[in-house]
């Protein structure tokens, strides 16, 4: 019969690799990681909690992103040529600023005193180059929560991480578009779970008055008053401040690195039931780790983005309102898990919630990969500070215990799935942010250690074969469909979809910003089309040759795509070109391409592409 349609997105990627490739890409050597954004289209994720976040799950936006995955492996994979691998690290200043510092203060003092700071600096690059030393590409990783762009944004765009990597591919891929040209610069993530990049610290905003403290909190208008700012006049110009401090400093480390890796390659992986793990923590006594659940202070939000309800961080104590319409909606939490969480109030008992589908996964991918003298840990969810700096430590150790000395041990951050945060035990017991959203317990970074140590040990003794695989994954069938409906596109009467509701200007000077309103159809429609490369360009006109030549598309830095919703199918599409200042005088135009979706009467409905142009404008210098 028929495969009913499963949805674990990882297991999607690797069952297309393996249909592919055979066994040359399989669950332990592929890592599926993200540069991580707060813009980025939801919906995509099994677990029940995230479906209801994102309105349901949409079908559509998985098969595209497994689709584009499964799309650049195979690149990757067509490109590979032999080359060198350079390693090189250092630090970053001026981008971070730790969000729960009062958490980072219940750490022991003996081990803050071995740090200068209570965020991680240091970033490490990875330099690719063939054996003629023609640059292939980066990796890098560091430590910062790409929240630069605030929860007021919504545009679909990278962060400051995704802007570091824009500019390094740009002056890389000289003459290409963004995301076209063969040099990959990838920012991936570290233990960011208690760093921000709004360095000028949370204040009240309608006072002005300082909030840096344990509830995040003002006299006036609590918790959702309290917010952090970037060092920017705006979330765009912060983003670009800050992502363009990282770019210039991996740009110093990449054209420094001397340091050649060189070595054995190897991989392990792990599933484990997260909600069950037993902790030694001494030679005689144990822990254990718990279902999943989220506590009070998680709908508090952070000082880079407040909760929508009146919770503050740091509450260590449940609320009878909330507990009682937690109750007769979702039933009670057991004594069990209450215990477990301790002293965590338990606002979401999500580990005993199973309908339609378990709201949390128990089961979790450990992974490592080591290149040489690197070791790679794939963690799924996101590790405050000290959490990283200890799983690091305890990883170098076991290598150093069979003779593996000098391992470079770097925290890859959320990898493969998603578990919200891991503090350690001591920030655990503040309950802030990332405490309540630990959602294993008290003892999940603990569990960690264990497992990646465990993981390190196979590696560094060769019996990786050995590891079992774990319990596999859930395959969950029919998700809970989106609940936003599919509506038939409409243009307004004596007009067509893509015609110029507001043209361009005859002239801009450089700086200003060229836009154009055109008759719009949701552009949800486009993601059905795996062909669909933009929803805009920027063209210029090159008289030598009479054409127009492409200088943006929808990926640029300088280009926006704006679509307003009216009614009963309605819609216009704004585009802007805010132009840069070294944009060449000349003639330009801007064009639209959509798809807007059409139903006839009783008949199934279709999606048919359309295009438009703008007049052409002139750009000026002065």
């Amino acid at each position: 019969g028929a495969s009913a349609k499963t949805f674990e997105w990882r297991s999607n990627v690797l069952n297309r690799l393996q249909s592919k490739y055979g066994s040359l890409y399989r669950q332990d050597n592929v890592i599926l990681s993200g540069t991580h954004t707060h813009s980025g289209p939801g919906g995509y994720f099994q677990y029940t909690v995230f479906v209801i976040a994102s309105e349901g799950f949409s079908n559509r936006t998985f098969e595209y992103m497994v689709t584009g995955i499964v799309k650049s492996i195979e690149m990757a994979h067509k490109n590979m040529k032999p080359g060198k691998i350079f390693i090189n690290k250092g630090n970053v200043e001026g981008v971070q600023i730790n969000r729960s510092p009062s958490s980072y203060l219940w750490n022991p003092p003996s081990e803050r005193a071995r740090y200068s700071s209570n965020t991680d600096k240091e970033m490490i690059i990875l330099k690719m180059v063939d054996l003629n030393g023609v640059d292939l590409g980066l990796i890098s990783w560091f430590a910062i929560h790409p929240v630069s762009m605030n929860n007021t944004n919504h545009l679909v765009n990278s962060d400051n991480m995704g802007y570091a990597s824009y500019l390094f591919e740009q002056e890389k891929n000289k003459g290409y578009l963004p995301g076209q040209g063969p040099y990959v610069a990838a920012f991936a993530s570290s233990n960011l779970g208690d760093v921000s990049p709004n360095i000028l610290g949370p204040h009240c905003v309608n006072t002005g008055d300082s909030c840096d403290n344990a509830n995040s909190s003002c006299p006036i208008g609590g918790s959702s008053m309290c917010i952090a700012m970037g060092p920017g006049h705006d979330m765009f110009n912060s983003t670009q401040i800050i992502g363009g401090i990282i770019y210039q400093r991996a740009k110093e480390l990449y054209a420094s690195a001397s340091q050649e890796l060189t070595g054995p390659l190897a991989a392990a992986h792990q599933w484990v039931n997260m909600s069950n793990v037993t902790v030694w923590l001494n030679s005689t006594h144990t822990a254990q780790t718990c279902k999943p659940a989220l506590g009070y202070s998680f709908a508090a939000g952070t000082i880079d983005g407040f909760g929508s309800l009146n919770f503050t961080q740091g509450t260590t104590v449940g609320d009878p309102f909330w507990d009682t319409l937690r109750d007769q909606l979702l039933g009670k939490p057991s004594e069990e898990i209450k215990r477990c969480h301790k002293p965590k109030p338990i606002l979401l008992h999500t580990g005993e919630l199973t309908k339609p589908h378990p709201w949390h996964p128990d089961i979790v991918d450990v992974q490592m990969i080591t290149v040489g003298s690197l070791a790679i840990i794939a963690i799924p969810g996101e590790f405050t500070t000290m959490s990283g700096r200890r799983l690091r430590e305890a990883v170098q150790a076991e290598f150093a215990t069979y003779g593996m000395q000098n391992m470079t041990a770097v925290i890859s951050g959320l990898c493969n799935v998603y578990t919200h945060y891991i503090t350690t035990f001591e920030e655990y017991q503040a309950q802030r942010y990332e405490a309540a959203s630990t959602i294993y317990g008290p003892h999940t970074l603990s569990a960690y250690i264990q497992l990646f140590r465990a993981l390190a040990k196979a590696i560094a003794t060769d019996t990786v074969a050995n590891l079992s695989r774990g319990p596999e994954p859930p395959y969950f069938k029919q998700l809970i469909a989106s609940l936003i409906p599919n509506i038939v596109d409409r243009a307004p009467l004596g007009r067509n979809f893509g015609d110029v509701l507001q043209p361009a200007k005859p002239a801009y000077r450089v700086g200003e910003v060229a836009e154009v309103i055109f008759v719009g159809a949701n552009p949800k429609n486009s993601a059905e089309n795996q062909t669909h490369q933009t929803f805009l360009t920027v063209e210029k006109y090159e008289a030598t040759s009479a054409t127009w030549r492409i200088v943006h598309n929808d990926a640029s830095w300088e280009t926006r795509f704006y679509w307003h919703k009216g009614l009963l199918g309605h819609s216009n599409a704004t585009i802007q070109w805010h132009i840069p200042g070294t944009a060449q005088p000349g003639i330009y135009r801007m064009r639209y391409f959509g798809h807007h979706r059409k139903q006839d009467f009783l008949k199934p409905a279709v999606i048919l592409p359309f295009e438009s142009t703008s007049s052409a404008f002139e750009v000026v210098t002065s």
